[in-house]
């Protein structure tokens, strides 16, 4: 996150950014907010100048230092539900996954991963969309469903990652295995700062005594909405690609915001983002800890 930091402050000010501009020597803390803004009809809206913005920390507004309006770079793991409701619908996600994985950008990077009775990754972080694509036919088969496990691991793996760090989660039902707590892992994404967007599907399968319906997990919506993300609840496996293709656009019609920290007292802190506009709303991560371990040094 730091790098990112650097860069948009340097150009905020139109400077180029040399390996001496990198010397840190300001107490200045700086807050990220990435934020989403959709109309009435959910569509998205690309073209606010910094005027149209407002940010609240604990209800009082704050001076935005930075704004940019051009598309970020992301690292993202992809993990994808493949337990046994999902048998008979494998191939319609391995396609939805791979419309995310052809609009990534060559400064994006990313890894694909499942969770079943256990956990799977495709390797190190990668921009090369083909190999990710690859990587989507090697995915197994298990059972039971250790999500949120699976959502803890991948925040592991972007622990070193300096750009926006992305969790997209697929899944069809609720946790039955992990030994993570959903508080466990929203409060490491609001401190480790990891967005997180989760797609669920509710499918019907035989669980081997009668046909049963799916629901995904109700505590997925919460966490997204609190780390900035999106949260996408589908009944018809039809609405897969375009979801996947929705969370990509997405990722790269951001707004790049921050703010000053004016206390610094390791305490969880609201942010709230507003739309100085009717009819706009915005969505980002809902609180950051303000603590100098936290938070970015700015030059």
């Amino acid at each position: 996150m730091r790098s990112l930091l650097i860069a948009i402050l340097v150009a905020g000010t139109g400077l180029s950014l040399t390996s001496q501009d990198a010397v840190f020597r300001s107490n200045t803390q700086t807050v990220p907010v990435f934020a989403t803004v959709i109309d009435a009809d959910r569509r998205l809206v690309p073209s606010l100048d910094k005027n149209a913005f407002t940010i609240l920390d604990n209800g009082k507004p704050q001076e935005i230092t930075f704004f940019l309006n051009e598309i970020q770079p992301f690292t993202a793991v992809i993990m994808l539900d493949t337990s046994l409701s999902m048998t008979a619908n494998i191939g319609r996600l391995r396609a939805a996954a791979e419309q995310f994985l052809i609009r990534m950008l060559p400064e994006d990077k990313g890894q694909v991963g499942a969770f079943n009775d256990k956990i799977q990754f495709s390797g190190e972080f990668t921009s090369d969309r083909d190999e990710l694509i690859g990587a989507l036919e090697e995915l197994q088969f298990g059972n039971p469903t250790k999500l949120y496990d699976a959502i803890a691991e991948s925040m592991d793996r972007l622990k070193n990652v300096d750009s926006r760090k992305v969790v997209l989660v697929f899944t069809d039902g609720d946790d039955t295995a992990s030994k993570t707590s959903m508080n466990n892992i929203l409060n490491r994404a609001k401190l480790e700062e990891v967005m997180v967007y989760a797609i669920g599907l509710e499918v019907e399968y035989f669980n081997g005594v009668q046909q049963v319906r799916s629901r995904p997990d109700r505590n997925l919506q919460k966490l997204s909405q609190e780390t900035g993300g999106g949260y996408f609840e589908l009944q018809k496996t039809d609405d897969l690609g375009p979801t996947f293709r929705r969370v990509v656009q997405e990722l790269h019609s951001q707004y790049t915001l921050g703010f000053t920290a004016s206390v610094l007292d390791n305490k969880e802190h609201e942010i709230e983002v507003l739309i100085n506009k009717a009819g706009l709303t915005a969505r980002a991560r809902k609180s950051y800890i303000a603590s100098l371990k936290t938070l970015t040094s700015t030059p």
